[in-house]
């Protein structure tokens, strides 16, 4: 029986480690690596470049954001690392053109349903085929309220994804300060 996995916490707090090793863990090498990020300035190309050194050889890696179901149907492989679900969203928020400051909430509203309806078919499409998902998300909601209404849009859609995929884990765990803590 498969298992879905979502770790948790801040910037830099050590929750992409633990999701590599839970990914070794349940995958035995076994694991398909989804990569979202996006290399848009020199900062994130060193982040990526961090992440590439730690993976393990014998993981395969797909890169990309829209097509994860896809890539977990066509992988033999038996665990999928999704790093990470915060790139994920906001990679959505960007995807098409949009003035955060002029937009209404009725168009809030439908992209926060969009990507919350696309995690959902990721966990399902994991469920149904017999994959191990581990996925890495940002806790972003632990810092004061920004005063830019893009950067609050952002962080209420990061928080009810988390909510979501929460729910829909077998477990949860927070990482601070790189200590592991196990929620669900």
């Amino acid at each position: 029986m498969s298992k879905i996995v979502l770790v948790t916490g801040g910037s830099r707090s050590g929750k992409s480690v633990l999701a590599e090793n839970k990914a070794f863990e349940y995958g035995d090498g076994s694991v398909l690596y989804l990569a979202t990020a996006i290399a848009t300035d020199d900062d994130m190309k060193e982040r990526i470049r961090m992440h590439q050194a730690r993976r393990d050889a014998r993981w395969d890696t797909h890169e990309g954001f829209k097509d994860i179901p896809q890539a977990l149907m066509n992988t033999e492989k038996t665990t999928a690392l999704l790093d990470c679900i915060t790139v994920f969203i906001t990679n959505y928020m960007f995807d098409e053109e949009r003035d955060f400051d002029k937009i209404t909430k009725d168009e809030i509203h439908e992209l926060e349903n969009m990507i919350l309806d696309k995690l959902r078919i990721i966990v399902e499409t994991a469920r149904r085929e017999e994959k191990n998902l581990i996925m890495v998300t940002n806790e972003v909601g632990m810092c004061l309220v920004s005063p830019y209404r893009m950067s609050r849009i952002f962080s209420d859609i990061n928080g009810k994804a988390n909510e979501l995929l929460a729910s829909l884990s077998d477990e949860v765990y927070l990482s601070v300060c790189g200590i592991p803590m196990k929620l669900k």
